[in-house]
């Protein structure tokens, strides 16, 4: 088997040096990563009917991500969905395919990366792998993959399928990467094993970055952080509180750091800043009450929450409708500015954020939030 003159080898510090000096955004030198989260979704990240002038259309999503790309941001993530969720608003029932999303996107904008989110059992690493260098080019470097494993049953019997036992969702997508990453430093590929059969498979050109594109993936399982850790750049987490947030932390670098390697940390979340604590507290208030509570209780109960306390319940799915779960950053500019650097502080490098109006909040969020943030050093 001949190997391209990519180089797969790199140590961790090379690659970062690396991916650095190419000017790839993520490696940038800011204490906190921002990125824009759900755009290409109905509905964004948040599962209410509170009134938004945001809409899935190509000119609105594309809107979003040039102001975010002129605002400095470092990324922008889809979400990958095939159905919608359910309850009132079919909870991004309408969404955007996330490889030919990140193409169009990458050709909208300049310097902000572009991620495509892949369930690994919706598409074959090959297929994922061609259209991951193409977009790569297309960007001129800057584009990344967000790798889960699915989790949606009803979406998964879309595919012909059931879903795999947890942890066989990790041995599948240990498999699945391990061909994509030959697919992108190799010549030919012969592969065997559990879940594929490879032979004599070929991909030309390589990527831009070397010896791959930026990757992502969510686990927060055992099973999942020792694959992100094996595998990935970037690790994804979800965590109610900044406490949990630095256990989180200080977890999956310590699995990464065993195998002599590093991870950048990512959260995500929405935010809901207004001038005053009152003006807050009124959109909080109305989002929640516009809520869609049916989707919430739906995904709460597919968790497993049923059983538990109702103000536990009920906290979940407040926490559902204002951004899948994630930690919202809610305040005024000078408070979401203080959250932000209690969660760099607890190990998290960056924001994967969506907002109630993207398009509208954007721009105040740039001029009232981003200028605190430099002031207190988490970007220059």
């Amino acid at each position: 088997m001949t190997v391209s003159t990519v180089r797969p080898d790199l140590s961790y510090e090379e690659l970062v040096e690396a991916r650095r000096a190419s000017g790839v955004a993520m490696y940038n030198r800011n204490r906190m990563k921002l990125g824009i989260f759900g755009a290409n979704c109905s509905h964004g990240l948040m599962a209410t009917h509170a009134e938004s002038s945001y809409e899935l259309t190509w000119d609105h999503t594309q809107r979003i991500a040039q102001i975010a790309d002129g605002l400095g941001f470092e990324a922008m993530l889809p979400v990958a969905r095939y159905r919608g969720m359910g309850g009132d608003t079919n909870f991004n029932g309408e969404n955007y395919e996330t490889h030919t999303w990140a193409a169009g996107i990458a050709q909208a904008t300049e310097q902000i990366m572009v991620f495509s989110t892949t369930h690994l059992p919706t598409k074959h690493p090959i297929v994922a792998a061609k259209e991951s260098v193409t977009v790569d080019h297309i960007s001129g470097g800057r584009f990344g993959l967000n790798m889960t494993m699915g989790w949606y049953q009803a979406e998964m019997e879309m595919f012909g399928g059931t879903q795999r036992e947890h942890d066989a969702r990790y041995r599948f997508g240990s498999e699945w990467i391990e061909i994509a990453k030959r697919m992108w430093t190799q010549d030919r590929v012969d592969f065997s094993g559990e879940f594929f059969e490879i032979k004599d498979a070929m991909s030309d050109p390589k990527p831009i970055q070397e010896p791959w594109p930026v990757l992502v993936n969510a686990g927060n399982s055992p099973a999942g952080l020792e694959f992100c850790a094996r595998e990935c750049d970037f690790n994804f987490i979800a965590f109610a509180d900044v406490d949990e947030a630095r256990t989180t932390a200080a977890q999956v670098r310590g699995i990464a750091q065993a195998q002599g390697r590093d991870l950048g940390i990512l959260g995500y979340g929405n935010i809901i800043c207004r001038d005053t604590e009152k003006e807050t507290k009124q959109l909080l208030d109305h989002i929640l009450e516009k809520g869609d509570w049916a989707v919430a209780e739906m995904v709460s109960a597919g968790l497993g929450s049923e059983s538990g306390s109702f103000d536990k319940v009920k906290a979940l799915q407040e926490r559902f409708i204002l951004g899948y779960g994630g930690y919202p950053l809610i305040g005024t500019p000078e408070q979401v500015v203080e959250q932000l650097l209690e969660l760099e502080q607890a190990g998290i490098g960056g924001m994967m954020v969506g907002f109630l109006d993207y398009v509208e909040e954007l721009p105040y969020f740039g001029e009232a939030v981003m200028p605190l943030m430099r002031e207190a050093g988490l970007r220059e």
